[in-house]
């Protein structure tokens, strides 16, 4: 499954509670599953390390549903062609890691 298949996929399953949450009720549950995946980072053997950025990639994407965004062409425009700084694939800024 590509993100376009995605967002396409979670908004036929979810867009219309998406939709009533609204942007601010979508946001907050993002953050709540970025908050579980930052449990899950900490001690990864006592979680669904997998599921919880699954759950974060899946919030998000309902959260750019409901901003009327195309998610995947905005990542591909952002970063679709290396470094969205420098252009390079690897990046070459001059930044510390």
């Amino acid at each position: 499954m590509n993100l376009r298949d995605l967002q396409t996929q979670l908004s036929a399953t979810y867009g219309h509670k998406d939709i009533a949450r609204g942007s601010a009720g979508t946001f907050m549950y993002f953050m709540e599953e970025v908050g579980e995946l930052a449990e899950a980072l900490r001690e990864p053997a006592a979680h669904d390390l997998p599921g919880e950025f699954a759950d974060c990639v899946a919030w998000l994407t309902s959260l750019a549903n409901t901003a009327g965004i195309d998610l995947a062409a905005a990542v591909e425009m952002k970063y679709g062609h290396g470094c969205s700084r420098c252009g390079k694939s690897p990046c070459i800024c001059d930044t510390k890691p």
